[in-house]
């Protein structure tokens, strides 16, 4: 008897491709299988069944004991039609399940008592009533404190939870906090694990011995069967983010995965952003016992008088020191020396971008353009310069100025693996160090008890940028660097700006928040959605074509604006000639309508992008 053959159509892993084969056997959606492809067997994932068509099929050849869930493969669909990306690219996010799993006796956990604050307690109430809550507590108040609690009560009822940070950089240190309370149920998660300890994580999560899953965005994507809660801590930071396809912000899909699994969802920051504060109910944490931290406004450029006395004193008291320079150094805007404020476009008040090239500065939102400015608008001086200071060049001139001080650089071009990373952390805890140099990786949530001084150095090139977000940026930069010092006594921040009357009026973060959100009022998120299509090629001329066929698209969607276009702020970059259009809709129903209807082959959205052009 001719067994009866069944049709589906499924996506090849890692690529972007979907192809029809066949079996004789019953498939579901998202069982992964092995199929044949140009004379390879490559990994599939079922999508769904097809009548039979016209042409004929190769026979799907084996089905895997991995497979995603309903719930995995519905997140992924999701992915695929918000992002604007195809489903192989989203269900590459995901780590499958695995059949036959022999489950761990797993033994109750002797977790220590409760040692939390009054105040603490009531914040630990706050969230656990909300679906969707923010924590807005200042650095050192003691949130770490109220996530395990919340953890112990999610591991009690017999569920998982995870822990979503940035960054790598910060799991270190966190991960030793969370293994003194909930011992091995800990796994950390992240992409510089080897292959041989992922797959013993993964192996503890397929055996439901992992309580607590701990990492960065890919974390949120792991095979859990009976998952509790999610905490997002430094929710307000940008490298949530993805900025290769699909560019998912795991912030965003932690709060859709949650209102999903009916689960709660906590965001954790002492500098929430924006659109976090509009949306969700917060609850405000201070210090329990706040050190004294002075402000000193440093109008000077490099290491100025000011910032070597006050590094002098801390050498001299044994105290450590903290210095900051802002990243994204390939960036140039136009910054008076004067008066600190940046050249900006009359349209968009935003900071233009310097184009040499063209001799112009060019607003990145409208495409306004003018000549380079001799004179800065505001103040008429001609002291305007898009200089900016780097890492190594502040190391080495402190090692000549300081000649006994232990000096440590910490970017990334430095710190370029997880040992060094975990090293440099401990020489500092340790007081190998006196005084570490870095990039926005100091502000990543690390905690220094013994810093008396942290400097603040260029923060007036992150207000400067030609972004709608600049003001965010530079506000909670500046806090979060300042939160690193005074956490055992008391300490100073030096600020390095001539932008003096912005920053010392935002040292309270929540004045700030809703000012900004007044200013951003029916213009910017939280109030419209954007959406920014980049086009790239090898050849200049095939790449401002395919920016201006969507354009052209575009136009009769009279409820998406076209807010600006034309080629990046750094216009070629791996040998291909970069163009965007930015766009800005109240309805994403329609926003997104207007973008499957107009995009094509080179067009890669970026749906709610954090970084314009």
């Amino acid at each position: 008897m001719q067994q009866l053959l069944m049709y589906y159509e499924v996506a090849i892993r890692n690529r972007p491709l979907t192809l029809t084969y066949t079996s004789t056997k019953s498939l579901s959606p998202g069982q992964i299988c092995l199929v044949p492809l140009a004379k390879r067997r490559v990994e599939a994932v079922v999508l769904y069944e097809v009548d039979k068509p016209e042409f004929d099929c190769y026979e799907i050849e084996e089905i895997s004991e991995h497979y995603f869930s309903p719930m995995q493969f519905d997140f992924a669909k999701f992915i695929s039609q918000y992002y604007v990306a195809h489903i192989s690219e989203a269900l590459s996010l995901f780590v499958p399940f695995k059949k036959n799993v022999s489950l761990a006796n797993n033994s109750e956990l002797n977790l220590p008592p409760c040692k939390l604050s009054p105040k603490q307690l009531e914040a630990l109430a706050f969230i656990q009533k909300h679906p969707v809550s923010l924590l807005f507590g200042q650095t050192g108040s003691g949130k770490t404190e109220i996530y395990i609690e919340y953890f112990k009560k999610i591991i009690q009822e017999g569920k998982e939870a995870i822990f979503l940070m940035p960054e790598i950089a910060l799991t270190p240190q966190m991960q030793k906090r969370l293994e003194e309370v909930f011992g091995k149920s800990v796994v950390v998660w992240h992409s510089k694990l080897t292959k041989k300890k992922r797959q013993e994580n993964l192996e503890k999560i397929y055996r439901k011995e992992a309580k607590i899953i701990a990492g960065p965005r890919s974390a949120l994507f792991l095979p859990l069967q009976n998952l509790g809660l999610i905490v997002v801590d430094e929710e307000h930071d940008e490298s949530y983010k993805a900025q290769s396809r699909p560019h998912i912000n795991a912030k965003d899909i932690a709060v859709y995965m949650g209102k999903k699994l009916k689960i709660p969802v906590v965001l954790g920051s002492a500098t929430p952003s924006v659109t976090s504060y509009y949306r969700y109910p917060s609850f405000e944490l201070s210090r329990f016992k706040e050190a004294k931290k002075e402000f000193i406004f440093d109008n000077g450029r490099g290491i100025s008088e000011t910032i070597l006395q006050n590094l002098k004193t801390v050498l001299e008291n044994n105290k450590q020191a903290l210095i900051f320079l802002p990243t994204r150094a390939h960036f140039k805007y136009l910054v008076c020396q004067e008066c600190g404020e940046a050249v900006k476009c009359p349209y968009c008040d935003v900071g233009m971008s310097l184009h040499f090239d063209k001799n112009a500065l060019v607003c990145h939102y409208c495409e306004f353009s003018e000549p380079i400015l001799q004179q800065c608008p505001k103040c008429r001086s001609e002291n305007l310069s898009a200089k900016r200071l780097g890492t190594a060049e502040v190391v080495n001139e402190l090692k000549l100025l300081l000649p006994d001080a232990k000096i440590a650089q910490f970017d990334r071009d430095t710190i370029t693996t997880q040992r060094k990373l975990e090293s440099t952390l401990k020489a500092f805890a340790k007081k190998e160090i006196d005084i570490l140099v870095g990039t926005q990786m100091l502000s990543k949530g690390h905690d220094y008890p013994d810093v008396a001084l942290s400097v603040i150095m260029d923060i007036d090139y992150v207000l400067a940028q030609a972004d709608y977000k600049a003001r965010e940026r530079a506000i909670a930069l500046l806090l979060q660097i300042a939160g690193r010092a005074g956490r055992q006594s008391d300490a100073r921040v030096i600020v390095q700006t001539k932008n003096r009357d912005f920053f010392a009026s935002y040292l309270d973060y929540k004045k700030f928040l809703v000012d900004e959100i007044k200013l951003r009022k029916d213009r910017y998120p939280p109030f419209v959605r954007l959406a920014q299509l980049n086009f790239a090629h090898k050849s200049k001329k095939k790449a401002a074509e395919a920016m201006q066929e969507v354009l052209v698209r575009l136009q009769k969607f009279e409820e998406v604006e076209i807010v600006g276009s034309g080629p990046n702020i750094i216009e070629k970059i791996a040998n291909k000639y970069r163009y965007h259009i930015l766009l800005r809709s109240k309805s994403t129903k329609k926003l997104l309508e207007a973008i499957y209807a107009s995009r094509n082959e080179l067009c890669d959205v970026d749906m709610d992008p954090v970084q314009i052009g």
